[in-house]
């Protein structure tokens, strides 16, 4: 045996690394280089070294150590005290690495650790390789991922470089407990066998078992799973499990089909017990310009007695289904069109089968809602965008999915078109703006809502019937119009008329703000609006025969013009205090324009959500939409303060009114639907609107806006909202009141409280509950008279949520129980609905979710993978 010391450093002798002895000894392996580095070298600046020498060579191996150890009898050279070997851009670390020559093995012990060149770190007690270091055993082998998980067993063996077998092993992708690295990590999988090939990118599981904390919770015989680096790989991914009485007990087993890199098949057959087997297929293609998807599913019912009879529910359907489709392209960098469609054979297909889970935004509001699906919005569009302008053209087709919702009132719109374009004019300066709209629709049945008031009931609403209804056996009466002989402006009106309507409008429009030497800021602005409207009335049986009574329907085109001129002034007051900076802004707004014109005879559909508030107290139009316009002279008046302290906190506040000063009122001469009575707005001098936000610091905003009567200040509306974040604890309440508005048939007050709160336990559990409150209910019963109303509760629950939840780098777990008020004819329910959600995801090895209907016995769960 013999030992080698080189180098002297000063005056005294001093270890130097000594590897150009193993030139013999490793000859086989390939070319040795050796370092001169100081001992206190450390290991990030070895890296460093080696990077630079695998730059020059990748087959090259170098060797680090304190000292070399050559034994002639064992015919062995051993690199002792820190060694560090780079091949092939691994790293090969240890207390003491030996090379037999006779064998061409290498052994390291002690602290080894190998990093492969992916940046996989593999740990051992000792580890026995091949001279490529590409196969050989492990003792006591742990891997930690460059995704953050982590495979340990007592002994594993690696094969080709590619495959790692370990034995009596372990995997989880949970951090080591900080405090005590024995204790069990929350979960892992483990095994008799995984096997790991990295050629595949797949691991192996055989004889395994899934513990929590190290409590085995399920057996599972064999299971393959993707490793984490993998995106995209063909084969079944995790099964979904549903239970529910009206489909009976199921599994879903989808596979997943990579086709190609840009394009993919999901197959998902269902079986169910009760209903049969329901198919799933969704087809997804991602090329140069964009992206599509399309998804079909459906089922033959083997029991379609389990549903309610129409009109409340698919009872009377053998097969039922839905297909649905998105879509986005880019035309170029300015363009981009695209769809998002959705389409089924009955309302209530999504809500029997929701726990399938929906890409069409709006048929799904969440999983495991428990109102239901409302609404399903399919549409089409052009979007371009340039620095200064804006188009948007879009189509669209809405289906209700509640019971009580009659598709031959909804529209059909074919297309809207918007345009804006803004210019900076160089001879007068400011901003020209130019605004263009068209929208087109076609209704079939004519929407009307009664008037109608009479010793506290509504004799003027007809609900008219349809279909047999086999719970009273009698014939249901579910769509809202106006009974036979009141089809009279007084006692009805029209939210919408059937037909085919089309409007176009071109507005421009000029503004430029000058300040004086005062401090005034003035704000002139003009503009000129145009409109066409071609209309073409359906007149047809039962209900579209009454419209004449409304409005001049032998009109084919009506033309309509707006020009104005007006001006903004402000002038805020400054002062600094010690306590911050307060602003006080009076403001003042002045329009003059002629009389609105043809009022009621161009069809509003898009104006017909009119809120007065602070909001849109200064703007030149107070309407939603472009189908109502604001006209005559009105003077905007108001007061603005903000007080912003010193620690960042902040006070604002406005307070103002608006006075139609000549001309006529527009908001007091309502159209087909009303719009702009019971608003504020539909007396001379309107209502007081006001707004005040404090937020004393930045973990706490209260928010009110209110709306007052102008003659004896009564609160006509009120919006209050409290959000503050002390800590661990989140809390949001928000409080709103609306007066009744009786000339939209609206005779009682609305009136709720939406409250909601978290709190973070630890920083991983926390709890979380919400509940809404209908305080208007009681007046509500009374007033309609509705059956019981003697003895309803003066406040009604609208909807509770508990939950709480836990989330870590390796595991997200969550329950929610959510309690509606009453039962959804819509979702086929009698009674009220009570819901349990359970959700669990595991990294890298998917998800698992769980929801139960105690009052239907309706439950769903499904995995996904991740």
């Amino acid at each position: 045996m013999g030992r080698a010391f080189f180098g002297r450093s000063g005056s005294g002798m001093v270890k130097r690394r000594y590897i150009a002895a193993l030139a013999a000894g490793i000859a086989s392996v390939g070319p040795v280089l050796w370092t001169d580095a100081p001992v206190a070298q450390t290991l990030t600046e070895r890296l460093s070294q080696k990077s630079q020498k695998a730059g020059q060579s990748k087959d090259r191996l170098a060797v680090e150590s304190r000292e070399l150890v050559y034994d002639k009898d064992k015919n062995t050279v051993s690199a002792v005290g820190n060694a560090v070997l780079y091949y092939q851009g691994r790293v090969l670390e240890a207390d003491r690495v030996t090379y037999d020559r006779e064998h061409n093995r290498v052994y390291a012990e002690g602290n080894a650790k190998m990093t492969e060149a992916n940046g996989q770190v593999v740990y051992g007690s000792r580890f026995e390789l091949t001279d490529d270091f590409k196969d050989g055993f492990i003792d006591s082998l742990r891997i930690d991922t460059i995704d953050k998980t982590h495979f340990v067993a007592p002994r594993g063996e690696r094969t080709g470089g590619e495959t790692t077998v370990f034995e009596r092993g372990t995997y989880t992708a949970c951090d080591a407990c900080k405090e005590d690295p024995t204790k069990p990590p929350l979960w892992q999988v483990r095994a008799k066998r995984i096997i790991h090939k990295n050629e595949e990118r797949t691991v192996y599981y055989e004889d395994a078992t899934l513990e929590f904390y190290g409590v085995p919770i399920a057996y599972i015989p064999y299971f393959s799973a993707p490793d984490s680096t993998v995106k995209r790989k063909s084969g079944f991914l995790a099964p979904r499990y549903i239970a529910s009485s009206a489909i009976g007990y199921g599994v879903s087993v989808p596979y997943f089909w990579a086709l190609a890199p840009n394009y993919d098949l999901t197959l998902t057959p269902t079986f169910l017990t009760r209903q049969g087997v329901l198919g799933d297929v969704e087809w997804r293609h991602r090329l140069i310009n964009g992206s599509y998807t399309v998804r079909a599913s459906g089922i033959f019912q083997a029991d379609p007695g389990a549903f309610l009879e129409p009109p409340y529910g698919a009872g009377n359907r053998d097969f039922r289904g839905a297909v649905e489709s998105r879509g986005r392209f880019l035309i170029n960098d300015k363009w981009v069109w695209g769809w998002d469609v959705s389409g089924s054979t009955d309302k209530w297909y999504y809500s029997n089968y929701k726990f399938r889970g929906y890409q069409n935004d709006s048929a799904l509001s969440a999983f495991g809602n428990t109102i239901g699906f409302r609404e399903s919005t399919s549409t089409i569009y052009l979007t371009g965008q340039g620095e200064r302008s804006w188009f948007d053209a879009r189509a669209y087709y809405f289906r209700g999915l509640s019971y009580a919702d009659w598709q031959k009132v909804q529209p059909v719109v074919h297309p809207v078109v918007d345009y804006d374009r803004r210019f900076t004019p160089a001879f007068i300066g400011g901003e020209l703006s130019v605004n263009a709209n068209l929208t087109s629709l076609t209704r079939s049945q004519t929407d009307y809502q009664s008037l109608v008031q009479e010793n506290g009931v509504t004799p003027g609403r007809y609900l008219f019937p349809l279909a047999y209804d086999p719970l009273s056996r009698t014939n249901p009466r579910l769509y809202d119009t106006c009974a036979p002989g009141f089809y009279t402006p007084d006692k009805c009106y029209v939210r919408g008329p059937a037909g085919t309507y089309t409007r176009m409008t071109a507005d421009v429009s000029w503004r430029r703000t000058f300040i004086d030497p005062l401090g005034q800021t003035w704000t002139p602005f003009l503009s000129a609006r145009g409109d066409v409207l071609f209309k073409s009335p359906d007149l047809s049986p039962p209900f579209n025969q009454y419209l004449p009574n409304f409005f001049d329907t032998n009109d084919d085109v009506v033309f309509r013009g707006m020009p104005a001129v007006g001006v903004t002034y402000r002038y805020p007051f400054v002062a600094d205090t010690s306590w911050g900076t307060h602003v006080i802004e009076p403001i003042g707004q002045i329009i003059a324009r002629p009389n609105e014109t043809n009022i009621g005879k161009i069809v509003n559909e898009d104006a017909q959500s009119l809120v007065f508030d602070d909001t849109n107290l200064f703007s030149t139009t107070k309407f939603s939409g472009y189908d109502r316009m604001e006209g005559g002279t009105r003077a905007n008046i108001g007061a603005q303060y903000t007080f912003t302290m010193l620690n960042g906190g902040y006070i604002s506040s406005l307070f103002g009114q608006s006075y139609q000063i000549a001309g006529l009122n527009s908001y007091a001469n309502p159209d087909l639907t009303r719009t702009g009575l019971n608003s504020g707005l539909d007396t001379a001098r309107s209502d007081y609107v006001s707004r005040i936000q404090i937020a004393p610091t930045s973990n706490i905003v209260l928010t009110a806006r209110s709306r007052f009567n102008e003659e004896d200040f009564a609160l006509k509306r009120v919006e209050m909202q409290a959000q503050s974040t002390f800590g661990d604890l989140t809390t949001s309440i928000i409080y709103a009141r609306y007066a009744p508005q009786p000339e939209l048939g609206i005779y009682t007050k609305r009136e709720g409280v939406s409250t909601s709160v978290r709190y973070n336990i630890t920083p991983n559990w926390y709890v979380t509950g919400s509940v809404l409150l209908d305080l208007s209910r009681h007046a509500a019963e009374r007033f309609y008279q509705i059956q019981g109303y003697q003895a309803s509760n003066p406040v009604g629950v609208g909807a509770i949520s508990l939950g709480a939840g836990y989330h870590d780098e390796c595991t997200t777990f969550s329950v929610v129980y959510q309690n509606s008020a009453k039962g959804s004819l819509a979702e086929g329910t009698k009674e009220r609905v009570q819901t349990v959600l359970l959700r669990l995801e595991l990294r890298t090895l998917g998800g698992a979710s769980y929801s139960y209907n105690q009052s239907t016995i309706q439950t769903s769960d499904g995995i996904t993978h991740y």
